[in-house]
């Protein structure tokens, strides 16, 4: 149990972050969400339960410009929050028209390790303000053009990349800013599957982020992720295999869709 302790803070980080991973439609059609969808997941190993990650969309304003606030937050949760409390929330304000951020906020308490920043991106010079509220120290870092946030992509990508035409093997990638660096990411079509679910079987897309090997994961290319192919994109399921044993962060609990949810039917 101590070995798996020592992973929570992955298991929850992966409940939020690993949902950026989900893509979408292309930016001629529809969007793909809304004001008032909430998803919520279970991360687990096997039957036991290392706790649950949500992501909430609100209307807002930044600036008086017309955003989408989102809200994403992951805890410990049962026998892993006495050996290792983690309780972490993440915001990302995010252009109603463009998908891009103007500010990201991280706030953490993972074991007693703690951060709080405040990103704001200048996204017309390519610009990210950090302000680090912990240690209150201001940074200026450059970005890439239309660089990303942890939580933001995860709605960019939903309305931005058409999924229709994807072949096996087909790679996307962007650019993400995450604490005070740019990372490139990078995200790997691998098939269509049919899931069996707790609300039935749902045709999903199947896809591999790639990830740096070494603490943590077995390897490049050991996340796996499912996404509803439909019009709303859900993540239905991420599976990560980890130097030891292996997790997975359930789709739970929805509401709010814009579209609806496809259950495959049986003859």
């Amino acid at each position: 149990m101590r070995t798996s302790v020592k992973h929570i803070r992955q298991l929850l980080l992966i409940g939020v972050l690993l949902l950026v991973t989900t893509i979408g439609k292309s930016q001629e059609t529809e969007s793909a969400y809304q004001e008032g969808e909430w998803f919520k997941f279970r991360v687990h190993y096997g039957l036991i339960t290392a706790g649950y990650a949500t992501l909430t969309v609100e209307d807002s304003k930044y600036n008086d410009i017309p955003v989408y606030h989102v809200k994403g937050y992951g805890e410990t949760s049962g026998v892993s929050r006495w050996f290792f409390k983690v309780e972490d929330y993440y915001e990302s304000y995010i252009d109603k028209k463009t998908d891009l951020p103007y500010q990201f906020i991280r706030k953490i308490n993972e074991g007693g390790h703690t951060k709080d920043k405040v990103i704001d991106f200048d996204q017309q010079n390519h610009k990210a303000h950090v302000f680090n509220r912990k240690h209150n120290t201001r940074d200026t870092i450059d970005t890439a053009i239309g660089v990303q946030d942890m939580v933001s992509a995860f709605y960019y990508l939903r309305n931005h990349l058409d999924t229709t035409n994807l072949k096996e093997g087909d790679e996307t990638t962007l650019t993400m800013f995450f604490d005070q660096e740019n990372y490139p990411f990078k995200l790997r079509f691998i098939g269509r599957e049919v899931m069996n679910t707790e609300f039935g079987k749902i045709r999903c897309l199947k896809f591999r982020p790639l990830v740096q090997s070494g603490r943590v994961f077995k390897e490049q290319e050991s996340l796996t992720v499912w996404v509803s192919d439909d019009e709303n994109k859900v993540p239905i399921r991420i599976k990560a295999s980890l130097a030891v044993g292996s997790l997975k962060a359930d789709l739970e609990a929805f509401k709010g869709l814009k579209h609806s949810f496809r259950i495959v039917v049986d003859n």
